[in-house]
């Protein structure tokens, strides 16, 4: 039986956002490596299951505010960082973090590197009173994900590969 972990995403207020359940494959200097083959699905909060067509990995790292999801091709988005909250681990098969609105993108198409969503960062700034730190942790998160990524700094280069490569065909 495979190791599965309950991956939620919450919004500051503490709402459930994205939600999955993954397996985990492993973990490595970068953090902890969880899989999901395509044909998987996940939600946003109790909405209804919204399938994935390609496999992908999610790396959580250790005391990082963000995530990082790296998608198999044909996906047109490689990778996708969620500027989040450290992961935290409430039991070895759940995990939370606080998603802060800001994704930094790597699209396959062309390889170029984006700052999405910050409309949405600062509007919730606002609706969510994100405390200083916080703000902060997110803007320097961001600027460190826009270079690392599009520089393809580790784990933004090959350490992905052989993590994708264990879910890369499976079926749920």
């Amino acid at each position: 039986m495979p190791d599965l972990v309950s991956v939620n995403y919450r919004k500051y207020d503490g709402s459930l956002h994205w939600n999955l359940r993954m397996r985990r494959l492993g973990e490595d200097d970068h953090g902890v490596w969880l899989g999901l083959p395509g044909g998987g699905v996940m939600r946003k909060g109790y909405g209804p299951m919204v399938p994935i067509a390609c496999a992908h990995v999610v790396l959580l790292p250790r005391d990082a505010w963000w995530t990082a999801a790296f998608n198999a091709p044909p996906r047109e988005t490689e990778i996708y960082c969620d500027i989040a909250t450290p992961a935290e681990w409430l039991s070895s098969h759940e995990v939370s973090m606080v998603d802060l609105d800001l994704d930094v993108i790597r699209k396959r198409t062309d390889g170029s590197t984006l700052l999405d969503d910050e409309d949405e960062f600062a509007e919730h700034q606002v609706r969510y009173g994100y405390p200083a730190d916080v703000i902060a942790e997110a803007e320097a998160a961001g600027r460190w994900l826009m270079e690392a990524v599009d520089g393809r700094a580790e784990p933004f280069g090959d350490a992905s590969k052989a993590w994708l490569a264990m879910v890369d065909g499976e079926r749920p």
